[in-house]
């Protein structure tokens, strides 16, 4: 790289459809208006916003459309595309402020069935590696994303505890393949519209983009 400048990163962004208790999931909405949010404001030359999915809030039943996301990104990567992200949006419906996880730990417990009828309860995500303590965490500087992001003025926090939950689900699997195939996760809880409103949370997913790249 050297004088060349910055590489090229390609970020991929995923959030979750509604579920028990949310009937409107932020992250669905923030997903899918993302493309043309960033088109209009301008990203960084050297980020690409690649695909944007929204899935099923659902754990064994969502991986299908999980992996095929992450399988992309290095798709992408061997035929000469850049470092390759992922991103993934969940909602924390009592959280007043965005957190950004630094780790997920091998644990299915819901609190509630998923979308999809599942109800683990302290059983690994992936059994083959070891017992339900395992952590797994983020390559990201979540402290410094964190002190940037509050620079330009948002209420953000690090967080270590990404629930038992789907979103934890998600982002074990997500951080497990980032490890195996050189690239890099983030899992990011935002509150309710109510909370925060939907413009604000917009432009903090722009400033995170801009933060990674």
């Amino acid at each position: 790289m050297g004088s060349e400048g910055p590489s090229v990163v390609t970020v991929h962004v995923t959030g979750f459809k509604k579920f028990h208790g949310v009937a409107e999931n932020p992250t669905e909405k923030i997903v899918t208006n993302l493309k043309s949010f960033v088109e209009k404001k301008g990203l960084p030359k050297n980020l690409v916003l690649g695909s944007c999915t929204v899935l099923e809030t659902a754990g064994q039943g969502a991986l299908g459309t999980l992996y095929k996301v992450l399988e992309s990104s290095i798709a992408e990567r061997e035929n000469g595309s850049s470092a390759q992200g992922q991103i993934h949006f969940g909602v924390n419906s009592g959280a007043t402020r965005f957190a950004l996880e630094n780790q997920a730990v091998n644990e299915a417990t819901f609190r509630c069935p998923d979308e999809l009828g599942w109800k683990p309860q302290r059983a690994p995500i992936v059994p083959s590696d070891g017992g339900i303590s395992r952590t797994r965490e983020t390559t990201l500087p979540v402290n410094e994303l964190t002190k940037s992001l509050r620079k330009t003025g948002y209420d953000v926090m690090p967080s270590d505890d990404a629930g038992r939950f789907v979103c934890n689900y998600v982002y074990y699997h997500s951080l497990r393949f980032a490890e195996q195939h050189g690239i890099k996760s983030l899992f990011v809880h935002v509150p309710l519209f109510l909370t925060i409103d939907e413009e604000v949370q917009m432009h903090f997913v722009a400033s995170l983009l801009e933060a990674l790249s």
